[in-house]
This record gives C-alpha cells, structure tokens and sequence, in this order.
C-alpha cells in the first residue's frame, strides 16, 4: 500500500487503482489507512495513534509519496491558504477569492513548487463539433485539473451537466487518464453534493478512452 512500482513502469497504474479502491471502500465503512498497514476508525482518539498514523488535523502533513496525496493535500488545504491573504496585515490590501479564475490562480500557485510541467487552459481534441480548455494538465502524471466555482442556485444545478460534457471531452486528451474534478462551493448552494460524487466518480470508458474520476467538492 505505502511503496508501489515506479510510475514509469508497467505495474503502476494498476497497483494505484487497487490502492485507490481499498482506500475508498474502508472510508466508506468508516476506516482509514494509515501508513505502516494501520486501519482506524475515522475519529480515532488521538492517544490512541502513534504520532505517525494520527489524522492530518493532529499533526503537520508529511512530505506527499504520490501525485494523488499531493493533490488531496492541496486542494483540501486551499481554503486554509486563502486565509492569510483575505485577513492581511494593516495596511495590506486584501485578496479576493469571489470568481472562478480567482481560486485557479491560487491554485497554480500552490502546484507550482511541486510540479514542474503545469499546462493551463490546453485544448482538448474535438468532441460534438467543440473543444474546450483544460484548466490545468499536469503530463507528467496523466492529471487534469478542472475546478468549477459555483456561483448561484441556478449554476448549482448545472454543474453536474458541465461535468460531465468535461469528462467526454477530456476523455479523449492523450495525456488524461486522470481527471480530478474540483467543486468549489463556498455558499454551499450544492443540494446534493453526495448524489453528484456518486453519479460522476469512478472509471468513465467508452471506445474513445478511459478516464478516471474523483469529484472533491470544497
């Protein structure tokens, strides 16, 4: 589960879906793995972990071991590291995290340390006489970053619709084979969040491609 095959070689993307799959089926049993072969119940009393295996809100994270932990890391701590920069100092003027580009740029700048290839807003090949923008390709890793601001009730209930013209238009980028779908709902105008990870998460295939899902919604 910790150490799997280079990412190169021939071995890696199968043991990554085993390793995703085990992972998602224990949180939704009400585990969670921790590094080492230790699985906890979720909400596991600090004193009964060792330092290492206690959940991330216990301790600071540890350096990410693959693409997919990095990301998880990032994106789950983006509201976090929009704090500092909407409550400055004296004197300092404020930022603003009110539109869709405004959370793409904080984001750009929270991969750029850890990736080196980022590719915003790449076309995707043609799909129903359109293309589309990517809002970031990661090459490298076969990742790409769609990010959604949802901006009123309205909006709220067409993101799954634009999620999913997305994936078939992604699905047929060379360089996906990943596509980590970001919800980001600060007024939570969402009304079924679960319903929409459950309809969109998982392997999308047909003869064009394969392309796996994960939705976060911030």
């Amino acid at each position: 589960m910790d150490v799997g095959p280079k990412e190169d070689s021939d071995q890696f993307q199968e043991w990554k879906t085993n390793r995703d799959r085990v992972v998602k089926v224990l949180e939704e049993n009400g585990f969670r793995y921790y590094r080492g072969g230790r699985v906890l119940p979720l909400g596991q009393a600090a004193e009964e972990a060792s330092p290492e295996d206690l959940p991330a809100r216990h301790r600071d994270p540890t350096k990410p071991t693959d693409i997919d932990e990095l990301l998880l890391i990032l994106l789950k701590g983006v509201r976090r590291a929009m704090h500092p920069l909407t409550h400055r100092r004296k004197g300092a003027q404020a930022l603003s995290f009110s539109t869709e580009y405004d959370v793409q740029d904080l984001l750009h700048a929270l991969l750029r340390p850890w990736v080196a290839d980022i590719r915003p807003e790449e076309f995707t090949p043609s799909y129903a006489g359109s293309n589309t923008r990517m809002d970031f390709l990661l090459p490298a890793h076969g990742v790409v970053l769609e990010l959604k601001f949802v901006r009123d009730r309205s909006h709220a209930k067409k993101i799954g619709d634009e999620l999913i013209i997305d994936i078939d238009h992604y699905r047929r980028h060379p360089d996906c084979t990943a596509l980590w779908c970001v919800v980001f709902d600060p007024d939570h105008l969402l009304q079924n969040a679960e319903g929409l990870k459950r309809d969109l998460e998982g392997a999308r295939t047909t003869k064009e491609g394969t392309v796996h899902v994960r939705l976060l919604i911030l």
